[in-house]
């Protein structure tokens, strides 16, 4: 897609005041794939030299807000932590072509904000917290399930970028159960649900998204029971959060977001009792 409103591209490095009509550029897959009228200019991050992923000496993952798909993807099928096969899974559910898994961004993923996200159910499945700076440097932190407000809709203010998300080594060193629905065989996801057993302590997290508006992440201190989890999400999940578009009605998302969150729970249930690691 041109982008013919576009006058001028940045380079981030130079920390110009921000102005209205601009845009940070992450990989740019869904900058350049539709129009963007509202555009004037591009803050360009590729130049930055953050490194992608790092593995800090407490076990946690940081990653960087540019890195991309396929480092990830790579990255996670060398990760020797309980949770390194959500990596490729959620990779695997953008169900993109090459050329997009090596420009497309967890940070672009992130930020878009889309129910389907599969960076945001990565992330928030894994209990991730967002790194965010202003234009003045200042920075704080939010955690991802907190990032996402709506279907494209973040807490992000004018000019505040995305800078990493972290991920703590007791989520990484957690077991985990996936399962991912859509309408089509190769459509985008319209349910996406991610449970984390902790070995440590025994509680469950259960985390739906892509079914929901935003990402619900629902910790239980020890795991619960078939009824204990509906009840919750019951409770927590209101009508109006189920997600309704061309991929999928409220109706159905709704029933699958339930039916999926049973499944990892009873799979991690299983585990749990039959002593597997």
């Amino acid at each position: 897609m041109d982008l013919n409103t576009v006058a001028d591209v940045r380079d981030a490095r130079r920390r110009e005041p921000w102005q209205p009509g601009d845009a940070w550029l992450g990989g740019g897959t869904y900058l350049f794939s539709e129009p963007q009228p509202q555009l004037r200019r591009l803050v360009d991050l590729s130049r930055m030299g953050w490194e992608p992923l790092i593995l800090d000496p407490d076990g946690s993952l940081e990653i960087a807000a540019t890195c991309t798909i396929a480092q990830l993807y790579r990255f996670g099928r060398t990760l020797s932590a309980e949770a390194a096969p959500l990596f490729s899974q959620c990779c695997r559910a953008f169900l993109a072509s090459f050329k997009i898994w090596n420009m497309a961004t967890v940070g672009g993923n992130l930020c878009n904000g889309l129910p389907a996200g599969p960076m945001i159910s990565l992330t928030a499945g894994l209990d991730g917290s967002c790194l965010l700076q202003s234009q003045t440097g200042a920075t704080r932190t939010v955690k991802i399930v907190d990032f996402i407000t709506g279907a494209g809709r973040k807490v992000l203010q004018e000019g505040e970028l995305l800078r990493s998300v972290t991920l703590p080594a007791r989520a990484l060193d957690c077991r985990t159960a996936y399962r991912q629905a859509s309408l089509y065989g190769l459509g985008r996801s319209g349910a996406l649900v991610i449970g984390a057993l902790d070995p440590v302590d025994g509680s469950m997290a259960v985390t739906i998204s892509a079914a929901t508006v935003r990402p619900f992440r629902f910790w239980f201190p020890l795991p619960p029971t078939k009824g204990e989890l509906r009840r919750v999400i019951e409770a927590t999940v209101r009508e109006d959060d189920w997600y309704d578009d061309i991929h999928g009605l409220p109706e159905w998302r709704h029933h699958m977001g339930l039916r999926l969150a049973e499944e990892v729970r009873h799979e991690l249930t299983q585990l749990s009792r039959d002593g597997v690691r």
